[in-house]
């Protein structure tokens, strides 16, 4: 099974938690057993999975980022959003998660986040479920 999610972000930076979306679409094709692999085919988003139970955890992430990668500064990009890029390319655009029993196989204070580093867009997530 493959489906395209929709994510619309409000903000330039910002974590969209998509856990909920994901696992809808895990149960949906009805497989009990296997991988769901997630990608996001933008240059200047990411996914990560963290902590869902304590929202000020994805504001500390956010925050130590801007201080890694500061929006200016001397970057080459003329499109004046190379933080953005930077900041995608350490977080990462893929996960693969196990499916247990139907279910989405996190930690218990996991949860899969979008970071979008160039917003408010709408982004496309690309879900991939394997049986096996």
């Amino acid at each position: 099974m493959f489906e395209r999610l929709s994510v619309r972000t409000s903000e330039r930076d910002c974590l969209v938690d998509i856990t909920a979306q994901v696992q809808r679409l895990v149960t949906q094709c009805g497989m009990r057993e296997g991988i769901c692999t997630v990608f996001v085919p933008h240059t200047t988003a990411g996914l990560t999975i963290n902590e869902n139970a304590d929202p000020t955890v994805g504001s500390d992430i956010l925050r130590s980022l801007a201080k890694i990668v500061p929006w200016h500064d001397q970057y080459d990009h003329a499109e004046g959003n190379s933080a953005a890029h930077i900041k995608a390319s350490l977080v990462g655009s893929s996960h693969t998660i196990l499916v247990i029993g139907g279910q989405l196989r996190l930690g218990t204070w996991q949860g899969l986040y979008l970071a979008e580093f160039d917003g408010p867009r709408t982004r496309q997530v690309w879900v991939k479920v394997i049986a096996g």
